[in-house]
């Protein structure tokens, strides 16, 4: 199948079939689950599943790179929506969110963990991105101080999202998340009168 040309709509159906079946059983801790499974359940062949996906860990990829996807999308739509600031805050909120879908897919995504796949350095790139846009957005509105950068930022959150192996982790992480937001608030200090 050739990239440039679009997949006729049958076509685009079964594929998005077989994404939305592979994250369903993946997140459902699944993670194990053959092709053959995954097929059954998306309602198509097998053959079908290998058309679009020439192996196992070519889908599991491309199931992450569909939640990276709708991540990185999220800063845009963010900021049509809410105070550069707010916009900030709800995308770390998301990021949490996203590690608690890594969690659920991380036996998963194991398989391609030991390939030569650049999925997870595109992640991270494109995750900073989202980051230096909200940032910028936020100094610019000076909301948000304007010496941190995404990459950096992104370490922060990685730090805080690998408390994910701690049962009620979650609740823990959002905590520290409004803890570090607080930390990038630009606030104008006060002049004491002397």
């Amino acid at each position: 199948m050739s990239p440039s040309r679009p997949l006729r709509a049958d076509a685009r159906r079964n594929r998005e079939a077989l994404l939305t079946t592979a994250r369903e059983m993946f997140l459902g801790g699944e993670a194990d689950t053959g092709v053959e499974e995954i097929a059954r359940h998306a309602g198509v062949s097998v053959g079908t599943l290998y058309r679009h996906f020439a192996t196992r860990e070519a889908l599991v990829e491309a199931v992450y790179r569909q939640e990276v996807d709708e991540l990185c999308a999220a800063p845009a739509a963010l900021l049509g929506q809410y105070a550069p600031d707010e916009a900030l805050r709800r995308f770390l909120l998301l990021l949490v969110d996203h590690a608690a879908i890594g969690k659920g897919m991380a036996e998963a995504l194991e398989s391609i963990m030991i390939t030569d796949s650049p999925v997870f350095d595109d992640a991270r790139t494109r995750m900073a991105q989202s980051l230096d846009e909200l940032l910028a957005a936020g100094a610019a509105a000076a909301t948000i101080r304007g010496d941190v950068n995404g990459r950096t930022l992104l370490r922060a959150m990685g730090g805080v999202c690998e408390m994910r192996a701690i049962g009620g982790w979650q609740e823990e992480a959002r905590q520290i998340t409004a803890i570090l937001f607080d930390g990038l608030r630009r606030v104008t200090p006060t002049v004491r009168a002397t």
